[in-house]
């Protein structure tokens, strides 16, 4: 059986975080480590007393807003370091159901080194909250990136995932810079570029109820600008060998232990 870290970046979200706990802590076998980005709320309070009565609960305080893809490579670089073998990305603001981990944890089981959470599989759109621009947003981004980028993907962009060991070794995680959607979009080419089994199951995706969006134009022009970079780079430099980033980042792990 896996041994899963459930990676939990947090910013104001003192009201819906006890809940998430409370559900992925259902899971037997699966820790979580919650990266908080100096929330005012109070948040990192609450994840610390979570973590002060159950040590499957781990916490990483940053200093500020450092954004979402660096959270995630802190998170994973973090796992990597104490043997954990399955490494899932989840939003800690209800968006993502923690009663959905169970599948993300079978398909890692059954071989699969990437696993996306697809709100759009198979001409479906489970999505609720969502007006009709922001819909429209989401679908066009996942077509413009998957076209230009050549995977037969539905959801290059959710961020409800699941990443073996192997993805993680295999991608050299110090030469990913991308935020929001553009990270989830390079983290996935990289995988798929580097011959790694990649799936999807279906989702439903629920708009956070509290709190604010992430979204904002800066998110949006990476997204739109990164799938043709990736492009242009991946035939360039050997970026996607195995060996060099399974090397990378066990000497990043070792800067950092």
């Amino acid at each position: 059986m896996s041994r899963p870290l459930v990676i939990l970046p947090t910013y104001m979200e003192k009201d819906t975080l006890p809940v998430v706990l409370t559900k992925v802590l259902t899971q037997e076998n699966a820790d979580i480590l919650v990266i908080d980005d100096n929330s005012p709320d109070g948040t990192a309070q609450i994840a610390s007393d979570w973590a002060s009565r159950d040590p499957r609960v781990n916490v990483m305080n940053r200093p500020g807003k450092l954004g979402l893809g660096t959270a995630y490579l802190a998170g994973f670089l973090w796992g990597l370091e104490r043997g954990y073998d399955c490494f899932i990305e989840m939003d800690s603001d209800m968006s993502h159901n923690p009663l959905d981990l169970p599948r993300f944890l079978d398909e890692i089981e059954k071989g699969a080194d990437l696993v996306i959470g697809s709100r759009y599989i198979r001409g479906t759109i489970s999505v609720v909250g969502w007006d009709f621009r922001r819909l429209i947003l989401s679908k066009f981004g996942n077509l413009y990136a998957t076209k230009i980028l050549g995977m037969g993907l539905s959801d290059i962009t959710s961020g409800y995932r699941a990443f073996s060991r192997r993805a993680l070794e295999y991608i050299e995680l110090g030469k990913i810079h991308s935020e929001g959607y553009a990270f989830q979009i390079e983290m996935a080419y990289h995988a798929w570029r580097s011959g790694l089994t990649v799936r999807e199951v279906p989702i439903i995706f629920t708009e956070r109820a509290s709190g604010c969006s992430k979204m904002n134009k800066q998110i949006v022009r990476e997204a739109v600008w990164l799938p043709w970079r990736l492009k242009l780079k991946a035939a360039s430099n050997g970026f996607f060998r195995p060996s060099k980033g399974l090397q990378k980042n066990k000497k990043h792990l070792e800067g950092n232990g």
